[in-house]
C-alpha cells in the first residue's frame, strides 16, 4: 500500500520493459513492513537532465536506481560520487541526502565481490584478467582494486576503454598494478567475463579455457542462464565458477543498505523476487 508517508525510489532508465528489480524490493520491502517502493521511470536519454533535475526536488525520494543508458551522464549531475563510480567510469545509484545533497555510486561491481567472498575468494594480493572494459567491466575492476587485489590485466577490443580504466585504477589505487593486455588466462587467480560474449547462442567463449587451472576461479556477468558456455567449459577444468545472476542477487543487499534499509541475505532475495529468475533481470 502506497501512502503519503512512503519513500520512493525511482528505478530510472529506457525502456522499462525489461526492469526486474522493482520485483525484487518492493516484495522485500512488503515482507519487512518498509514504507518504500521502487517505481520504474521511463526517460529517453535527451529528457534525462531535464527529468533528473525534476526529480531532485521530490521530499518523499529516498534515491534513485540508475540503468541504462543514463549511468555516464548522470555522474555529471549529482553532488559527490564515491571513489567506486570514478574509477567506474558510472553511476548506478543515487542517494538524496538529508540536506538534499545527492551522492552517486556504483555496486554492479559491489555485487560481483561480494559473490565470489561468499564463496570463499579472498581478493587481497591476486592476480586478475577482466575481459570487456564497459560499464560493468570497469565497475566489476573498481571493486576489485578496493578489496585488495594486487595486479589486473584488463583485456578490451576498444583499446582505449582498457586504457582509460588502467590510468583511473592507477589514479585511485596507486599500490595495484593495473595494465593492459592479452585475454590470455594462464597464471591469473580469477578470470571475469565482463563481455557480452555468451549472450546468443554460438558466441565463442572469451577465453581459451585450455590455459586455465583447475584452481583458477572464473566470474560470468551474462545472466542469460545459469551455466554458460563459459561456465560450463569452467566446471569441467574444476573451476570455482560465480554465475551472473549471482552478481544481481549479491548487489541489492549493498544497494539496501546504500539507501538505508537494511540489508538481506541474496536467498531472502530469491525467496520473494516475483519473476522467473531465468528471465534475468535488469
Amino acid at each position: 500500500m502506497i501512502t503519503g508517508t512512503t519513500e520512493l525510489v525511482a528505478h530510472i532508465g529506457y525502456p522499462t520493459g525489461a526492469f526486474k528489480s522493482p520485483m525484487i524490493y518492493n516484495p522485500w520491502f512488503e515482507q519487512k513492513g518498509i514504507d518504500a517502493v521502487v517505481v520504474p521511470f521511463g526517460v529517453k536519454a535527451e529528457d534525462f537532465t531535464a527529468t533528473f533535475d525534476a526529480l531532485r526536488h521530490l521530499t518523499n525520494l529516498r534515491g534513485a536506481l540508475i540503468t541504462m543508458p543514463h549511468k555516464v551522464a548522470v555522474m555529471a549531475l549529482v553532488d559527490e560520487l564515491t571513489p567506486a563510480a570514478r574509477v567506474a567510469g558510472a553511476c548506478n545509484a543515487v542517494l538524496r541526502r538529508a540536506d538534499g545533497s545527492l551522492l552517486g555510486d556504483q555496486f554492479d561491481g559491489a555485487g560481483f565481490v561480494r559473490g565470489i567472498q561468499r564463496k570463499g575468494f579472498d581478493a587481497r594480493g591476486r592476480r586478475v584478467l577482466i575481459t570487456g572494459t564497459g560499464g560493468v567491466g570497469s565497475a566489476i575492476a573498481a571493486s576489485l582494486a578496493a578489496a585488495g587485489v594486487a595486479e589486473m590485466v584488463l583485456h578490451d577490443t576498444q583499446h582505449a576503454s582498457a586504457e582509460g580504466l588502467a590510468a583511473r585504477l592507477r589514479e585511485h589505487h596507486p599500490a595495484l598494478r593495473a595494465a593492459v593486455g592479452t585475454n590470455d588466462p594462464a597464471g591469473f587467480d580469477l578470470i571475469v567475463n565482463a563481455t557480452p560474449l555468451g549472450m546468443r547462442d554460438g558466441d565463442p567463449l572469451p577465453f581459451d579455457m585450455a590455459r586455465v587451472a583447475p584452481q583458477t576461479m572464473v566470474g560470468e556477468v551474462v545472466m542469460r542462464q545459469d551455466v554458460t558456455p563459459l561456465l560450463a567449459a569452467a566446471l569441467a577444468r574444476g573451476c570455482a565458477v560465480q554465475p551472473g545472476k549471482d552478481m544481481l542477487f549479491e548487489m541489492i543487499p549493498a544497494y539496501l543498505e546504500f539507501f538505508g534499509y537494511g540489508s538481506a541475505t541474496p536467498d531472502e532475495l530469491r525467496a520473494v523476487a516475483r519473476f522467473d529468475l531465468a528471465e534475468g533481470a535488469a
